[in-house]
């Protein structure tokens, strides 16, 4: 009988021992979770509205109807997603009045 109480409480040891690991790896993945989180919200704050070329502030600027991203040192113009696709909608439009297509 001994030999049964032993596998028994073997099996109830290893059952816990599992219910603990699940326990300490859920802990562990919220925790990566909420450090991969602060980290995404630490480089947005570092990069965001800072040319990519020499790291200065951008400069929210008109261009028609469009709001476009200009660097305060070096000049450069920058996209946001869909921008290029609008810019050349506009300009095509302009040309087509001109030139009558």
């Amino acid at each position: 009988m001994t030999g049964g109480i032993r596998k028994a409480s073997e099996s109830e040891g290893e059952y816990f021992a599992r219910l603990e690991f699940e326990r300490r790896k859920k802990v562990e993945e919220e925790k990566h979770r909420k450090m991969a989180e602060l980290e995404k919200q630490q480089r947005k704050e570092l990069h965001f509205m800072h040319c990519p070329k020499c790291g200065m502030k951008l400069i929210e600027v008109d261009y028609r109807s469009l709001k476009v991203d200009r660097c305060s040192a070096c000049g450069g113009l920058w996209l946001d997603a869909g921008e290029l696709e609008a810019a050349v909608a506009l300009e095509k439009g302009l040309l087509g009045r001109i030139f009558g297509s």
